[in-house]
Order: structure tokens, then C-alpha cells, then sequence
């Protein structure tokens, strides 16, 4: 047996957010033009979701095309060059490609010295997944700098008749360029918690499969997705919290220590239930980005996080709370530094 001692890439470092960037469809869907489909009103989306309006992306506004707008804004944001690009990391839903992985495709048009690249499906925790990954891979020297994308086009893959889901999901691309904080007392992004809980997968999922959408009655559709919605309120409102409350102690601060909290824009009702059991002070900037973006699953923590930054609602330095959660069921959970 060989005595022969395998080489470690190089001592753990720190990492954190270097820059972030988005990008939002240019079409605006108002809740009028949503209940010209259902039976609803304006005023029962408000209520119960808090959306005004949502994004919806063009035949143009692409997987990839909206990706690579929300990369190439987070890499000037950082001041890192494509070049330097070790790994790109995509996660989405509605990539309809089963390969390759639109990773592969914005790696090379971002203009990487052939970075990895790669996507994951973790719904609407994809992004905190995504950034976990990419934090480790910095800290274990694997990678100097990883873009990480999350990015939806949910459009698709609504049922625009469906009462309970119809005006929920929308399009969009959000990024940040993780890489090597200058020492321990720099560290940008704390421990993840995460998990899945695939009991309850039925919860909320795509309805049908590709050969069944393909083999329709009535001729070929797109899948579309379905949810559960009171039970997925009670679980993402106060198991999430949960959650939540162990991001932050993993990280070793408390809900006084925050300036900023970013759950994702799942609905506002949900936001604000997370907030009350959290007990966050009301100092604390609460992302809403929800309002008049919509639901865009792994997209929709960087969007909220560019929007407050854009509003100054959020400073660079800020100590910040993000969750996803979503199908699966899966969530994650972490504390980072707003870059």
C-alpha cells in the first residue's frame, strides 16, 4: 500500500460576496392582465401575496442570455475579470435542456479560461445552495473566483388558468462573484444550514411529466407547476424560521447583530410571518422585492439583495440573513456581508 501523501490545494482561506448583479425582464405583467385568466381581483393578489405586478421574460430573454446580463454585471460590480473565472454554477428549473448545462454555455460566453461548470436543481434554495458550494470551493482552494447564478424563466412552466398559482411565478436572473476574503476577520459568508424534507415532495412540484405534457389529448404542452398553497405557508413561515434562528447561530450572532434580512420573494405574507418569529428589530431592512417582481424561485435572493442595494435600503458591509426554500421539499440558509 502506497505511504505516498496526497497534496492539499493549498492552506483554507476565507471567502465572501465580491459582487452581485441582475437582470429583470423588460415586460411588466399587471394583476389585471393575470385575472383576465383567472377568477380573482387585484385586491385578493395583494392581499394574499403581496404582488403588484411581475416580470415576464420575451422568446429573446433567455436562460442564458438573461444569466450572462446578471454575471457580467456582478463581475464588474466585484472588478473580476472573466479570465479569472475559475467556476460557474447555475441553478434553475427551467433550463429545458437536460444537457448540456446552460453553465457550460455561459461559462464560454462570459468569456472564462474554460472555468468548471455546472447546474443544480434545488428550486427556490438553488441560490444558497449555489453560494454555499461556491464558498467551500474558495475556502478549500479548488477555485479562486465562482460566479453563481440563479435564474428562472417560471413563465414557462405556468399554468395561466391555475387560480392558486397563476400570478405567482415570474422571470429573472440574479448573480454574485464569490471569492478569498483577505483574512478570517473579512469572512463573508457563515456556515449553511440546509436540508430537505422529501415527504412532502407533493407539496409543490411540476404536475406532469415531459412524456405526458408530450402525449396530451388535446397535443403537445409544456408541464406546468402546481402547489399546495396553505400547507407550504405554514411550513416556509414557521419551520423556515427555524431554520432561520440556526443560520444564525451557526454564524455565532444573534437578530440584533442584522441590518438586513433576505428571505426568498416567495409571497409577502410569508416574509412577514418569518420576520414576527424571528423577533427582528425593527431596524432591520426587510427585502420586498416580491412587490413588483414576483415569485422567481432561485433568482429572486440576489435580485432582492441588487434592489435594496440600488434603493439603499442595504449599504456594502451590511450583515445580512438569507433563506431559500422551496420544492422538494429543500432549504438553506446562511449569513453573509452585503458586498
Amino acid at each position: 500500500m502506497s505511504k505516498v501523501t496526497i497534496q492539499a490545494a493549498r492552506e483554507p482561506r476565507s471567502s465572501r460576496i465580491l459582487g452581485i448583479g441582475g437582470y429583470r425582464p423588460s415586460r411588466v405583467v399587471t394583476n389585471a392582465e393575470i385575472i383576465e385568466h383567472i377568477d380573482s381581483s387585484d385586491e385578493w393578489i395583494r392581499t394574499r401575496s403581496g404582488i403588484e405586478s411581475r416580470r415576464w421574460a420575451s422568446d429573446e430573454e433567455t436562460v442564458v442570455s438573461m444569466s450572462l446580463a446578471a454575471a457580467q454585471k456582478a463581475l464588474a460590480d466585484a472588478g473580476v475579470q472573466p479570465e479569472q473565472v475559475d467556476c460557474v454554477i447555475v441553478s434553475t428549473v427551467t433550463h429545458l435542456y437536460q444537457t448540456p448545462s446552460a453553465a457550460a454555455e455561459i461559462a464560454h460566453k462570459l468569456g472564462t479560461n474554460k472555468a468548471a461548470a455546472f447546474d443544480i436543481s434545488a428550486a427556490c434554495a438553488g441560490f444558497c445552495y449555489g453560494l454555499s458550494l461556491a464558498s467551500d470551493m474558495v475556502r478549500a482552494g479548488t477555485a479562486g473566483h465562482v460566479v453563481v447564478i440563479g435564474v428562472e424563466r417560471l413563465s414557462d412552466l405556468t399554468d395561466k388558468t391555475d387560480r392558486s398559482t397563476a400570478f405567482l411565478f415570474a422571470d429573472g436572473a440574479g448573480a454574485a462573484v464569490v471569492g478569498p476574503a483577505a483574512g478570517p476577520a473579512e469572512a463573508g459568508i457563515g456556515p449553511v444550514v440546509w436540508g430537505s424534507d422529501g415527504e412532502h415532495l407533493d407539496l409543490i412540484k411540476q404536475r406532469e411529466d415531459w412524456r405526458d405534457a408530450l402525449r396530451n389529448e388535446i397535443g403537445p404542452t409544456m408541464p406546468h407547476l402546481v402547489m399546495q398553497g396553505n400547507p407550504v405557508f405554514r411550513w416556509a413561515s414557521y419551520e423556515m424560521a427555524k431554520v432561520a434562528q440556526e443560520a444564525l447561530t451557526a454564524a455565532g450572532v444573534t437578530v440584533d447583530d442584522l441590518d438586513v434580512f433576505v428571505p426568498h420573494q416567495a409571497n409577502m405574507r410569508i416574509t412577514d410571518a418569518m420576520a414576527r418569529t424571528l423577533k427582528l428589530p425593527e431596524r432591520v431592512a426587510i427585502a420586498r422585492d416580491i412587490a413588483t417582481q414576483g415569485n422567481t424561485s432561485a433568482a429572486s435572493i440576489p435580485l432582492a439583495i441588487e434592489r435594496m442595494l440600488e434603493t439603499g435600503e442595504a449599504q456594502s458591509g451590511d450583515l445580512a440573513l438569507i433563506i431559500g426554500f422551496g420544492a422538494g421539499l429543500v432549504y438553506a440558509g446562511q449569513v453573509i456581508r452585503i458586498p
